[in-house]
């Protein structure tokens, strides 16, 4: 989770550590990083390097998949706006 806030060496750093009959799940909002500079984060540039892996999937969540109180999903839409 949070994975916006990893810098690219990183990510490359835990996606590279994956072992035998072992999965990985990434999470993070690409809209929400932390990190002080302009340049890109982790989680971006994981998409942008492994997009034409087969095996990994990326999933895109949206507000109707928000699952906390219903002033957040609320909140997540007048910002996408």
């Amino acid at each position: 989770d949070e994975a916006q806030n990893s810098r690219p060496d990183q990510m490359k750093m835990f996606l590279t550590r994956k072992g035998f009959d072992s999965k990985v799940v990434v999470a993070g909002d690409v809209t929400q990083s932390d990190l002080p500079n302009a340049g890109p984060h982790g989680l971006a540039e994981a998409e942008r390097v492994l997009a034409r892996v087969p095996e990994i999937k990326f999933i895109h969540l949206t507000s109707e998949d928000t699952v906390r109180h219903d002033l957040v999903q609320k909140i997540i839409e007048a910002y996408a706006a």
